[in-house]
C-alpha cells in the first residue's frame, strides 16, 4: 500500500483540486512557475498531436494549477485569472524567499488583522499571498 499525501475525500465534499490557469506561452510559464514561484511540475503530457497539458503545484498546497495548449473547452484569455490565493504561516519569510527568485511582490499589507502581498506572473495572472495569524 502506497501512503497517499492527499486526504480522502468525505461523502458530501466538493475539493477543489485543480485551477486552469490562462497564458499565452506554456514553457515561459513553467520557468516562472518551476524556478521563481517554487512550484513542482507534477505532469507534462501531449498525449495527442498538438494537445499539451501542464499541471503544477505550490508547496504544501492540495491544489494544482493547469496551463493547456490545443483544448478549445478549456480556453480562456492569458493574463485573465486573478487573486487565486496561497495562504502562508509567514508572509514575510514567504514573500522574502519569491522576491530573491526574481519574483517582483509587492509590500505586505495588513488588512485588519489579514496581512497581504500580491505578485502576477509574466501574462498578468495575479496571486496574492495570504497570512491569518490565527491559523499559523
Amino acid at each position: 500500500m502506497t501512503n497517499n499525501p492527499t486526504p480522502s475525500v468525505a461523502a458530501g465534499a466538493m475539493m477543489l483540486e485543480l485551477v486552469m490557469l490562462p497564458v499565452a506561452d506554456i514553457d515561459r510559464s513553467i520557468a516562472f512557475y518551476r524556478d521563481q514561484a517554487g512550484f513542482a511540475v507534477d505532469v507534462d503530457v501531449a498525449p495527442t498531436e498538438g494537445v499539451r497539458i501542464v499541471q503544477l503545484t505550490p508547496p504544501g498546497s492540495y491544489c494544482s494549477v493547469t496551463m493547456t495548449t490545443g483544448m478549445a473547452d478549456a480556453a480562456m484569455p492569458p493574463g485573465s485569472l486573478r487573486g487565486l490565493h496561497l495562504v502562508v504561516a509567514d508572509i514575510e519569510a514567504a514573500r522574502d524567499a519569491l522576491v530573491a527568485r526574481g519574483v517582483d511582490v509587492a509590500p505586505v499589507q495588513d488588512m485588519g488583522g489579514v496581512l497581504y502581498a500580491w505578485f502576477a506572473d509574466p501574462d498578468g495572472n495575479t496571486w496574492t499571498l495570504q497570512h491569518m495569524p490565527w491559523r499559523a
